[in-house]
């Protein structure tokens, strides 16, 4: 006899785990993990902080909302923020300001002296910043781990190496197929995957949006001096890099956006130079060797909002994609909306400040 399930979550990355742990105190879930274990892709690659602009001001609410749960469960450690700027670029840092003015983030001006005091060797073209104090490190391994505990408490049965195939209407839900030759059914499928996530759309006949997945790249830096252990998250308010230090190390990225398709994304030896060079233009520290590369994919909707919500189109379909690169920062308040969307509960207060028509599949109909 073929299972039964209220709802499948593709993809057991943050975006499936934290949607099932959300749902399972209310209904039969099953998550279903293309790969041999969960998190494999982005979730396992990302060098993730809690920031309060990443993603601009539509995903700020998310962020905001998210920020208590994440600091009550203790997965944040207190680092800080600095966005730098080359002197001139004073227009650029007005706009920044301005982008960000009553969306409840916390920004302030950095002047020179208090700049180089934070970020020493910093070369003499940078003198502008904006600084953000409330950044911090997430423990991603833990939030992961913490919600796919949640739902295995919560009853919900994870399934790995489990490819879907092939998803059809039956009745008033699903049947699904997998790779290894397996069936399920289903009332809803959620789609969770990703940069997969578009894949997962047309194999159910739903329009798919044009999530795109962009490759991220992130090296690992022995440097000297070494990068102090206060030092903050320093991003190019350009958004040409970012860099933070890690037990003794420095992380870098170019802060690529590489189109890929969805595969097992492996960085390249230009990404990596380029961001080195990026680097030595900020600061005058020696870079002496590079010890570790890798790269994600980082998943976007053609507007760059998260999709949140049941299709428009296909009944039984429900969207929980586009998440980018802020997807482990807002995994709290998004899982807690999407579970409320699809279940069709009322709101709480995590999400009762949330404007979920800025991220319903609704905006993409065709």
């Amino acid at each position: 006899m073929t299972e039964q399930f209220d709802v499948v979550v593709i993809g057991a990355g943050m975006a499936g785990a934290s949607l099932a742990a959300e749902l399972a105190p209310h209904a039969r879930v099953l998550i279903a993990e293309a790969e041999a274990f969960p998190g494999y892709h982005t979730t396992g690659r990302s060098a993730a902080f809690w920031e309060e602009c990443y993603g601009g001001p539509d995903v700020v609410p998310l962020t905001l909302a998210s920020g208590p749960y994440l600091r009550e469960h203790g997965f944040l450690s207190p680092r800080g923020a600095l966005y730098v700027a080359r002197e001139g670029e004073e227009a650029e840092v007005e706009a920044f300001f301005a982008r960000f003015a009553g969306t409840g983030v916390e920004i302030t001006a950095l002047g020179r002296a208090a700049l180089r005091q934070r970020l020493p060797g910093l070369r003499p073209e940078w003198g502008l910043a904006i600084a953000e104090p409330a950044c911090a490190d997430i423990d991603v391994a833990g939030l992961h781990q913490h919600y796919l505990a949640a739902a295995r408490r919560g009853g919900v049965q994870l399934r790995t190496k489990a490819r879907l195939t092939a998803a059809e209407r039956e009745g008033a839900g699903w049947r699904l197929a997998f790779a290894d030759g397996s069936e399920l059914r289903t009332m809803i499928l959620a789609n969770a995957a990703g940069a997969w996530a578009d894949a997962v759309a047309s194999l159910a006949g739903a329009h798919a949006p044009g999530i795109q997945p962009l490759r991220r790249t992130v090296a690992q830096l022995r440097t000297d001096p070494a990068p102090a252990d206060d030092l903050p998250l320093v991003l190019d308010l350009a958004g040409s890099f970012y860099f933070k230090p890690e037990s003794g190390r420095l992380w870098l990225s170019p802060h690529d956006e590489t189109p890929s398709p969805a595969c097992d994304a492996a960085p390249e030896e230009i990404d990596v130079a380029l961001a080195i060079d990026r680097f030595e233009q900020v600061v005058d520290w020696k870079v002496v060797a590079v010890e570790r590369k890798w790269a994600g994919l980082r998943s976007f909707a053609p507007d760059r909002r998260p999709v949140y919500g049941h299709d428009p189109a296909q009944e039984g379909f429900f969207w929980f994609a586009g998440q980018g690169g802020f997807g482990i920062q807002t995994a709290p308040a998004a899982a807690r909306l999407g579970a409320q969307l699809l279940l069709g509960r009322g709101r709480d207060n995590m999400t009762v400040g949330l404007d979920a028509g800025l991220y319903s599949p609704a905006r993409f109909s065709r």
